[in-house]
């Protein structure tokens, strides 16, 4: 008899914790894989499924391999293939010598045939009935940074996003803490109004010298659930006094602080510009990621209140410098190293670490250059979908998209494009 699979139920608002229950240890899956495999995490960065093809004989395989199982051929590209697929069988993992799953349990696989060709491993949503039952599969990035794949049901309930061992596999906002750092410029409003509407219990927002008073006031007070804070990046007493005050219950922290102006290397006076673009972007980040990244690696399995996720809003330049804007790309590449190395760090705690892409935004600093623009309400949207979605790397707007390509293509070419 095929199983009548009932929809997610939906989460509740997880309880304040009891400060007598131990903290679950942060634990990871098995990180091991293969230089092979790995090409595979890095697509489920970005939410692409991609397979290994063999250009010789045109073979669809997996598990990744160093030749192709058909013709031996070394000639293999990580090429996207369709999501949609039939399981074929299926197991419940209900005890396991791997701690990570032992406490976890129970776990569903199953056995998929790919439409590409294909048969995968791939664990199974809550709602997708027994076998034989199309499926659709998407590439996840798991707590260890590996990709593992995960078939979904074709049409969802309204809940599917609760299901546990999804939500295992993403940082979902629903119900969790988060800390915007800067709510002075326009996205890191627009990013508290989308969390707001995502479900989070509580948005706080970073106000340097809250204090004093600031325009931006009200507008931040008339979004549901946001908290103004003291905080100023640039100032290690005042992020270290936050994490003490909060630093126990944030389970995402979005990065918004950021300084941008025009300008290069010679065609600025002085250093003064670019000693404040690298204060704040690059050792703002690292002040944050010192003062909260110890609690938030520790209670990265803090079950449905757990923390999850460390979000940097980057510019695209930080890949290859745009020269009208020289200065500030240092200082965003200068960012992107210190969140590679960050990523590293926060991993044996299951955290994700995030990177938003965008080209230049819709606020004043960028006020005299032509469209296309990114509006802040866009770079909020996608990153509430990155979040959901467990990706780790995501270019918002056409800008950001076209560089990105073109920096995998070809660096050095990008490098005189932009330089022109």
């Amino acid at each position: 008899m095929t199983r009548t699979t009932p929809p997610t139920e939906p989460l509740a608002m997880p309880p304040k914790k009891d400060p007598r229950r131990k903290t679950q240890e942060a634990l990871v899956p098995p990180p091991g894989r293969s230089r092979a495999a790995l090409a595979m995490s890095a697509s489920a960065a970005r939410s692409v499924l991609t397979l290994q093809t063999c250009r010789d004989c045109g073979r669809v395989q997996y598990p990744a391999r160093d030749a192709c199982a058909s013709c031996l051929s070394v000639d293999l590209a990580w090429m996207p293939v369709s999501s949609g697929g039939e399981l074929i069988a299926e197991t419940t993992v209900r005890t396991s010598t791997e701690p990570y799953f032992r406490e976890r349990t129970p776990w569903r696989v199953g056995t998929v045939s790919l439409d590409a060709g294909p048969t995968v491993l791939a664990y199974l949503h809550g709602e997708v009935g027994d076998a034989p039952a199309a499926v659709q599969v998407f590439p996840y990035l798991d707590r260890s940074g590996n990709a593992v794949l995960m078939a979904l049901p074709v049409e969802g309930s309204p809940a599917m996003n609760e299901d546990r061992q999804l939500r295992e596999l993403t940082a979902d906002p629903k119900y969790r803490r988060v800390l915007v750092t800067d709510g002075r410029n326009p996205v890191g409003r627009a990013v508290a109004q989308a969390l707001s509407d995502a479900g989070a219990s509580i948005v706080f927002v970073g106000i340097a010298e809250a204090w004093k008073g600031f325009a931006e006031r009200d507008e931040l007070l008339a979004i549901p659930k946001v908290e103004i804070m003291d905080l100023d990046v640039t100032d290690t007493t005042s992020v270290e006094a936050l994490a003490g005050e909060i630093g126990g219950k944030t389970d995402i922290l979005i990065n918004t602080a950021d300084h941008v102006r025009a300008g290069g290397v010679m065609s600025r006076t002085g250093v003064t510009i670019a000693r404040d673009e690298l204060d704040i972007n690059v050792l703002g980040l690292m002040r944050l990621a010192q003062a909260f990244g110890p609690t938030m690696a520790f209670r990265g399995a803090d079950q449905d209140n757990s923390a999850t996720a460390f979000v940097n809003i980057l510019s695209c330049y930080a890949l290859s410098n745009w020269p009208a804007y020289g200065g500030h790309s240092i200082s965003q590449a200068a960012a992107l190293s210190a969140v590679q190395c960050l990523r590293a760090e926060l991993r044996p705690g299951g955290i994700r670490v995030i990177s938003l892409f965008t080209g230049p935004v819709e606020e004043p600093w960028y006020q005299t250059l032509p469209p296309p623009k990114v509006a802040p309400a866009a770079i909020a949207d996608a990153l509430v979908k990155a979040l959901r979605q467990g990706t780790e790397d995501v270019a918002v707007g056409d800008i950001a998209k076209d560089v990105l390509a073109r920096f995998a293509e070809n660096p050095k070419v990008l490098e005189r494009e932009l330089g022109q």
